[in-house]
């Protein structure tokens, strides 16, 4: 046996992958109008469905209004329906397409706008 330390394999320690804090809120943002905003033509504003994947709710909404913000939209007003185990206690269907919708915007840790709803002025002047 040698009094010489021990040298080193090269193994690298396998890493932990740490528990994400994140979780996916479901928003819907009304929208007013902004030039190159996208909207119809003839459109007053509009309501997106958002995916927005955060720490915690306030997360959520202050990075789905930064995003729409940085596309030229006019974030008027935010609804949270809460997260995906909140919306469920709550009686909520979720299909399959939203479920996936929903762990993309988790897994990209992003905002995901699943549904764009264009509002229109329906009075006859």
């Amino acid at each position: 046996m040698s009094d010489q330390p021990a040298k080193p394999t090269g193994d690298k320690p396998a890493k932990v992958k740490k528990t994400s804090r994140q979780q996916v809120y479901t928003l819907v943002v009304e929208v007013g109008r902004s030039q190159g905003d996208g909207l119809p033509k003839g459109a007053t504003g509009g309501a997106l469905m958002c995916y927005s994947s955060g720490v915690d709710e306030a997360e959520a909404v202050r990075e789905t209004v930064a995003i729409l913000k940085q596309a030229e939209l006019a974030p008027l007003d935010v609804n949270s329906y809460g997260t995906i185990a909140e919306r469920e206690k709550m009686g909520h269907e979720i299909d399959a397409e939203e479920r996936e919708l929903m762990q993309r915007a988790l897994d990209e840790n992003s905002v995901v706008v699943a549904q764009l709803t264009p509002f229109f002025d329906t009075k006859k002047h």
